[in-house]
């Protein structure tokens, strides 16, 4: 079965950086394009970034624009975001989530970013 497992959250300090990976396995890992999203506390789900299937394509949200990158190991079924220049806001659970073009239909189960002094 599908399966999307998040790695890498933790605490860190405003400025500071953080690399979050997400295992995957149950399925063809290279032909889907992948997405981070991210749940502050209180707040809605909110869409960070999404690569597809062929690496060349990255969009990210403006508010993470500039500081997160996105990316994928094909060979490893392994996606990543690298997050620099952290800020509060940036608190949030993160998940990565499989995109099947009219929506993600397929989660990991988040992982916790704490960003503070």
């Amino acid at each position: 079965q599908v399966q999307l497992v998040e790695s890498g959250g933790g605490l860190a300090q405003p400025g500071g950086s953080l690399r979050l990976s997400c295992a995957a396995s149950g399925f063809t890992f290279s032909r889907f394009a992948m997405s981070w999203a991210r749940q502050a506390p209180g707040k809605g789900l909110e869409w960070v970034s999404v690569i597809y299937d062929d690496i060349s394509y990255t969009y990210y949200a403006d508010s993470v624009k500039g500081r997160f990158t996105i990316s994928r190991d094909n060979a490893k079924n392994t996606l990543y975001l690298q997050m620099n220049n952290l800020k509060p806001e940036d608190t949030a659970v993160y998940y990565c989530a499989r995109e099947i073009g009219a929506g993600l239909d397929y989660w990991g189960q988040g992982t916790q970013v704490t960003v503070s002094s």
